[in-house]
């Protein structure tokens, strides 16, 4: 049972039958989100991220799972995140990124598909691309300042946080034209023709992350200071968004 997936569809069937035995017709949904659903799934280092949507009274008894969650685990399943329909319903005011990111990336293996029909208002798009922008850009000046400028910790400091703003970007890109690009290359590119910036620093920032620069480390702090100036340039850009 503690054998790493050689690729996410080996997991489906045996998840499948143990969040069935446990939470028998309670269960709604088993949806997989994240690279293993986008198809960049890396054996030994991506976990396959699992969406457990449960019934109210499936959700009141969460500890039947205990064991098979942390046996799961082992296999590069991570703890799923859990909710109800209702609380899906109820939150898309609050957490609409979260949930758009999920209805474009993900693959049903059980139940209903309770993320497809989901619809977003712009308005609470648009406030939470802001504040995640906003709050992003002042963890990156005080990663800056806590490294002191050290190319080694900026490189990690760079991968970190442009996974993080792909997600907000791609929504950025929906707010604009209700579509949502595939890769992260893709939306950069797309972002750049909609808003006119040069997208060439968040490229720069992806090559880093999947280790294909060749930056010197006089080269890593360059980048770093470039890609805080374009990070605020779309701070003020989404400022005039569906307002």
């Amino acid at each position: 049972m503690s054998k790493i997936p050689d690729k996410p569809q080996d997991v489906f069937i045996p998840l499948i039958e143990d969040y069935r035995r446990i939470f028998g017709n309670d269960l709604i949904s088993l949806i997989i989100y994240g690279s293993a659903a986008a198809g960049h799934y890396v054996k030994g280092k991506s976990d396959i991220n699992l969406l457990v949507v449960l019934t109210p009274r499936g959700a009141s008894r969460l500890e039947d799972a205990f064991e098979t969650v942390r046996r799961w685990r082992k296999r590069h399943v991570a703890v799923p995140w859990v909710m109800t329909k209702h609380f899906i319903e109820k939150s898309l005011d609050a957490y609409p990124i979260e949930f758009l990111n999920l209805k474009h990336n993900h693959i049903v293996i059980y139940g209903e598909d309770v993320l497809q029909s989901l619809d977003f208002k712009p308005e609470d798009l648009r406030l939470q691309i802001e504040r995640e922008l906003k709050g992003k850009l002042i963890l990156l000046r005080e990663g800056y300042l806590d490294v002191g400028g050290e190319a080694k910790p900026l490189r990690r400091l760079i991968a970190r946080s442009i996974t993080a703003f792909m997600a907000v970007f791609k929504a950025l890109v929906y707010l604009k034209q209700q579509s949502v690009p595939a890769s992260g290359r893709e939306t950069v590119q797309e972002l750049s023709r909609l808003f006119n910036f040069d997208a060439n620093i968040f490229l720069q920032c992806i090559d880093l992350k999947e280790g294909k620069d060749t930056l010197s480390s006089k080269d890593v702090a360059v980048v770093f200071k470039k890609y805080l100036q374009e990070v605020e340039n779309i701070c003020d850009l989404v400022d005039d968004v569906s307002r």
